[in-house]
């Protein structure tokens, strides 16, 4: 048991790791490459974030501990909008910007609804995985094309200045290209250990204690791997920058349920648990479909409704605690 406690603190602390370089890393390079901070704040920085999602559950499934990997991706999603988008509204309120209730929210609910349509077989397919993955990719290329062709000559020159100040240009481009490469190169490698730890000694902690391993991968998994989330938009809330709060919310989301979960059923068939079906992915979908009058009225996510997300998680994680 001690061992296995060693093995879960030393994944994550490999975990937080490999993700603060490969999102540094990987958020210079966009910079360089002449993104805009907000299409980083949806795209990059959101999968960078939940690359310890991927990490982990593509690792359980390889271990064939597929309950485990599945509850990690949807507790993760119910982690990001309960605690994450509940403790940064507490921290900031967040002014809600028109695109993100034309296009960035709908398609994540309509992602949700997707998922638990595919899940009513209790199964998820190498075809229905890659079905995933590709609108995952179709939609990370149309919102970059739109912020693209947004761009205006004083959002270009602002980009410009943000890259001398961020990525790590005192030499030349090419200079800083190779060393955030680097970066990238040591946070995957980082990632891969940290997984393969943390699913170790979850499945030891499962098999001690008699926990369902859909349990630990809802609770205990699902908030390790979205540190990295809550850490990045608590301190994008603390700082203003609203956008990225909230953009890394939805789109860790995006990346939770098409990528991650498109990824591992592309590798290795995910079989759904009865409950997760029958509870988990509607408890997620609430969640999901909750956010749409949190954000309408006033065009702002507030320090109430930061608290009701709050009251809601940790009212659904005492359910699974008391009904295990």
């Amino acid at each position: 048991m001690l061992i296995a406690g060693i093995q879960l603190v030393v994944g994550m602390a490999f975990l937080l790791a490999g993700g603060h370089y490969l999102v540094r890393g990987a958020t210079r390079i966009a910079l360089l490459a002449r993104v805009s901070m907000a299409v980083v704040g949806l795209t990059v920085v959101a999968m960078g974030t939940s690359l310890p999602e991927l990490a982990v559950s593509m690792g359980a499934a390889a271990h064939g501990s597929t309950d485990l990997a599945y509850g990690n991706i949807i507790g993760s999603t119910i982690f990001n909008i309960g605690m994450i988008l509940g403790v940064s509204a507490v921290i900031a309120p967040m002014i809600v910007k028109h695109q993100t209730l034309r296009l960035e929210y709908p398609f994540m609910f309509s992602v949700a609804c997707i998922v638990l349509l595919l899940c009513r077989d209790e199964n998820i397919d190498r075809l229905e995985g890659a079905f995933l993955v590709i609108m995952l990719a179709l939609f990370t290329s149309y919102v970059v094309y739109l912020a693209q062709r947004g761009i205006d000559e004083d959002e270009a020159t602002a980009l410009a200045r943000e890259v001398k100040r961020t990525a790590n240009i005192k030499g030349s481009e090419r200079r800083a290209w190779g060393i955030n490469a680097l970066l990238i190169i040591v946070g995957i490698a980082a990632l891969v250990i940290g997984a393969d730890q943390i699913v170790r000694g979850a499945m030891k902690i499962a098999v001690y204690w008699g926990v369902p391993e859909r349990i630990i991968g809802l609770t205990v998994l699902a908030m390790g791997t979205s540190l990295p989330e809550l850490a990045t938009s608590a301190v994008a809330a603390k700082q203003g920058e609203h956008e990225i709060a909230l953009a890394n919310v939805i789109g860790s989301n995006l990346f939770n349920l098409l990528g991650v979960l498109g990824a591992t059923a592309l590798l290795f068939p995910v079989p759904i648990h009865p409950a997760a079906a029958a509870i988990d992915n509607w408890v997620m979908l609430g969640f999901c479909a909750a956010m749409l009058p949190l954000m309408w009225f006033g065009r702002r996510v507030g320090r109430w409704d930061g608290i009701i997300l709050l009251a809601g998680f940790v009212a659904y994680m005492t359910f699974l605690i008391v009904t295990r």
